[in-house]
């Protein structure tokens, strides 16, 4: 097996136990033994437990904006991008809820913490929601609000939509996922 494709059966594997069983839940042991390498292979690749967590992270970030980033309506207006990016986002939670899991234990959690806040403070590359937000307020579009207070007006129903689905509290069929991310457009728009 090549090097490449031994990190991606480590990120596979921390993917899948960590979603499962949490942070503490999951030691590199039985991600390891998941994964059907050696515990210290793990550290051939990275660092420690805090590096294997933010890299499948990482991964999991990139995945997730290249769903939601596809057929992007690149210059159109700010509620076309904003409805777009909202469905992707749940699209691509709906159709992948372990990945979902591990990205919600993440945001919840130190890790997902210092990740906003580095954001949020400039710190960290511009995300695209945090773009769209800023050029929505510049051109008086989306109610002139603090970072936080529009993400979670916008971004804290659509994923609690998506976890109660994921969950089989109720089925999530797409005139709802419309009319939710409608709701959450009409929440931040002036």
């Amino acid at each position: 097996m090549a090097k490449p494709e031994k990190r991606d059966e480590i990120i596979g594997a921390a993917l899948e136990l960590i979603a499962e069983h949490g942070f503490h839940g999951a030691p590199m042991a039985m991600i390891a033994k998941k994964a059907r390498v050696a515990a210290g292979t793990i550290y051939r690749f990275f660092e420690s437990k805090d590096d294997l967590i933010t890299e499948t992270f990482a991964c999991l970030e990139g995945q997730m904006l290249a769903s939601v980033m596809a057929n992007y309506p690149e210059g159109r207006p700010i509620r076309e991008r904003f409805l777009h990016v909202s469905k992707k986002l749940v699209n691509y939670f709906l159709v992948s809820p372990m990945e979902f899991r591990f990205i919600e234990q993440f945001y919840n959690s130190p890790y997902g913490v210092a990740c906003r806040r580095d954001r949020i403070l400039g710190k960290k590359d511009k995300h695209i929601i945090t773009e769209l937000f800023e050029e929505g307020r510049q051109q008086q579009i989306i109610k002139d609000m603090p970072q936080p207070i529009l993400i979670a007006l916008t971004f804290g129903p659509l994923i609690d939509i998506c976890r109660n689905h994921i969950l089989q509290y109720f089925e999530l069929d797409e005139p709802i996922i419309n009319r939710t991310v409608e709701a959450c457009w009409d929440a931040v728009r002036r």
